[in-house]
């Protein structure tokens, strides 16, 4: 393969800061693959897929560190002096992260002390969930009869609560859409200071849960009932929320369940014929996607 497509060598002594994907394997990229290929050691994040790391091969060492809210979890100084000892063992490393490394991942943090212990690295990005997440749901986060700009906020800080730093009100404003990464814990309070901003409370809202995986599930809400419907139907994280009109385009290009069951889609979603969203608080449950 690496001949083929003119792949890089993965040299010794080196780290590749790759990204897995939102979680379907098919979005793992050729870089990727080949990666976990060669990798003696592959240093992986909670949320990458077991079918991901099956395509390690089999005598590399795999090393977890996972980061889950509220969980305890490996320090993030500790990983990266996990990878520079890999490194500087002679192993080919693949730090592999869920979406993109540089995508709300730390894989800044990661590659700058990389760069002070003198580790060559490669960064290899990935499918973010923000956008191929939302993609899986059927849900484009532009389109030109919505919205030409979108904006991508973290739902929490470092120390795990909701973002002091970011300007709330320029974001509700500004955006006519948002991604909210990792914003499930405090979607309540997140979904209150856009309204305060002026926001409409019933601004189409999507949940999408474990995206693009056999798990993938999609609530369609509102801003003022997200966190009440999220409760209700028990979505869990990891997920990824989207604000804003482009959520009524899913009744139009729901791929994934009009293959699944069979159905035909929606042709007019923006249409006279409704916004084409699931009643408040509905979940739906996508087939298996293996």
């Amino acid at each position: 393969m690496r001949q083929r497509f003119g792949l890089p060598v993965f040299e010794a002594g080196w780290v590749w800061l790759a990204g897995a994907g939102p979680g379907d394997p098919g979005l793992l990229t050729l870089h990727t693959v080949h990666g976990l290929a060669e990798a003696d050691a592959v240093v992986y994040d909670a949320l990458v897929d077991d079918r991901i790391l099956a395509l390690a091969k089999p005598t590399a060492e795999l090393v977890f560190a996972g980061k889950r809210g509220g969980k305890p979890s490996p320090k993030q100084r500790d990983i990266s002096d996990r990878l520079i000892e890999l490194a500087r063992s002679g192993k080919r490393v693949l730090r592999l992260k869920g979406g993109d490394p540089f995508v709300f991942g730390r894989g800044g943090e990661e590659a700058l002390a990389l760069v002070e212990a003198g580790i060559h690295f490669r960064v290899i990005p990935g499918v973010t969930a923000g956008t191929g997440g939302l993609a899986y749901a059927g849900i484009p986060v532009t389109h030109r009869d919505t919205n030409q700009a979108v904006t991508f906020v973290t739902g929490h800080s470092a120390a795990g609560e909701v973002p002091e730093g970011l300007d709330w009100e320029a974001i509700g404003q500004g955006s006519p859409v948002i991604v909210l990464y990792m914003a499930m814990k405090h979607l309540g309070i997140i979904a209150s200071k856009f309204i305060a901003t002026g926001r409409n409370p019933d601004e189409p809202v999507a949940v999408v849960s474990n995206a693009s995986t056999p798990d993938q599930k999609v609530l369609e809400t509102t801003l003022a009932k997200a966190a009440q419907d999220v409760a209700a139907a028990e979505m869990a994280a990891p997920a990824v929320i989207c604000i804003g009109d482009v959520v009524r385009l899913r009744s139009g290009l729901d791929w994934l369940g009009a293959l699944t069951s069979g159905r035909m889609l929606d042709p007019d979603p923006l249409g006279e014929k409704g916004s084409g969203a699931e009643q408040d608080g509905e979940r739906q449950q996508r087939p298996n996607l293996a």
